[in-house]
C-alpha cells in the first residue's frame, strides 16, 4: 500500500486492524441479540400461562324501543370465571344501553349466552364491546 493510502486509511479508520474489530464487535453483537431474543422467547412460552379467551358476536335481536336481546359466543378454559360488557348502541353509534356480566366457570370451552340489555332511547344494535378474564 502506498503512503498517500496507508494515511487515509488511518485518518479514516479503515485499517485492517478497525476492520477485525468491527468484525469481531458484530459478531458479538449479534450473538447477545440471540441470546436475548432466546430468553424472551422462551420466558414467553414457557414461564407464562397464555390466556386462552375468545369472543365474538353472534345476533342481536331489537325488542322493542326500549329493550335489545345480545348473543355471544365466548370461548374459555374450563373452570375459568370471565366478565364480558355488552353494549346497545343508536343511530349515531352512541352508546344507549350498557350492562357488566358476570359468567361463572364451567366445564364446557365453548358457550353461548343470550343477554338481555335495556336502553335509554331506541337501538339500532347491541353487540359484544369486551371480555376479560376475572
Amino acid at each position: 500500500m502506498s503512503d498517500s493510502r496507508k494515511r487515509l486509511a488511518n485518518r479514516y479508520g479503515q485499517t485492517p486492524e478497525n476492520a477485525a474489530r468491527s468484525k469481531i464487535f458484530g459478531w458479538v453483537a449479534a450473538g447477545g441479540f440471540a441470546v436475548i431474543l432466546g430468553a424472551w422467547l422462551w420466558w414467553g412460552a414457557v414461564l407464562e400461562t397464555p390466556s386462552q379467551l375468545q369472543y365474538r358476536d353472534v345476533a342481536h335481536t331489537i325488542v322493542s324501543e326500549t329493550n335489545v336481546v345480545v348473543n355471544y359466543e365466548v370461548t374459555t378454559a374450563p373452570g375459568t370465571p370471565i366478565t364480558c360488557a355488552v353494549q346497545a348502541l343508536n343511530a349515531s353509534y352512541g352508546i344507549v344501553g350498557w350492562l357488566i356480566v358476570d359468567i361463572q366457570p364451567s366445564d364446557q370451552w365453548t358457550r353461548v349466552f343470550e343477554t338481555p340489555l335495556r336502553t335509554s332511547e331506541p337501538a339500532v344494535t347491541g353487540l359484544l364491546y369486551e371480555c376479560w378474564l376475572t
